[in-house]
């Protein structure tokens, strides 16, 4: 499967973006997408993840109560939904997949696409 995020962009601080991850190929529904990013300079992080079969999420701590991830099976679509961006959250978002399972670290997952700069300023 290969993997196109977008919808990034630059936006001020308290804002909002939705980033969509379009995947050409089938998803097994044992799969796992997930949201990471990496600011310059730093390692990637994990971001959010949902199981693409039954639906259930996940989060990091920092982004809990403002980030909410999302699939639409019919268009093979992975979406983050960012409220109440800060500055902190600018990075080059990547989704990725995971075969084996739930997993925070980014070696678990792959087919990873060019990523989506998210800038946000104060």
């Amino acid at each position: 499967v290969q993997l196109q995020a977008s919808g990034g962009g630059l936006v001020q601080a308290g804002d909002s973006l939705r980033l969509s991850c379009a995947a050409s190929g089938r998803i097994f529904s044992s799969a796992v997408m997930g949201w990471f990013r990496q600011a310059p300079g730093k390692e990637r992080e994990f971001v959010a993840a949902i199981r693409w079969g039954t639906g259930g999420t996940y989060y990091a701590d920092s982004v809990k109560g403002r980030f909410s991830i999302s699939r639409e099976h019919a268009s093979n679509t992975v979406f983050l939904q960012m409220n109440m961006l800060k500055p902190e959250d600018t990075a080059v978002y990547y989704c990725g997949r995971s075969r084996s399972g739930l997993s925070y670290s980014p070696t678990s997952y792959d087919s990873w696409g060019q990523g989506t700069q998210v800038t946000v300023s104060s």
